[in-house]
């Protein structure tokens, strides 16, 4: 498998059960892992062929920060439609983490999907 990652992307967001939580925008770390449908030996050193991941990762920020959403789970759902959909990846990971319980690191989710 040949994959391509981006670990720590931060991304604000409005999200949260209750109305209080999703008031201010949340700082969230996204790592992806993505799976390009070229092979890196087929790629010929053309960027078109594979996953840009800058534009990925700006991608990323821009859905992020539109609108608001309770569960971190819809997010990570939405990230996957966006890099199957939008940038041809035939597999992706995502793992969010979110910085809220006070006597926790992080808590998150990881979502796995293929095309």
């Amino acid at each position: 498998m040949n994959a391509i990652h981006v670990r720590g992307l931060e991304v604000e967001t409005r999200i949260g059960v209750p109305d209080e939580e999703r008031a201010s925008p949340q700082r969230l770390k996204i790592d992806l892992e993505m799976e390009p449908a070229v092979d890196f030996g087929g790629m010929e050193d053309e960027v078109d062929r594979t996953i840009d991941y800058h534009r990925a990762s700006v991608a990323v920020r821009e859905l992020a920060a539109t609108g608001e959403r309770k569960l971190v789970e819809t997010l990570a759902s939405e990230i996957a439609d966006l890099m199957i959909g939008r940038f041809g990846a035939v597999r992706v990971r995502i793992r969010i983490r979110k910085y809220i319980l006070p006597w926790t690191e992080w808590v998150g989710v990881e979502l796995e999907r293929s095309a």
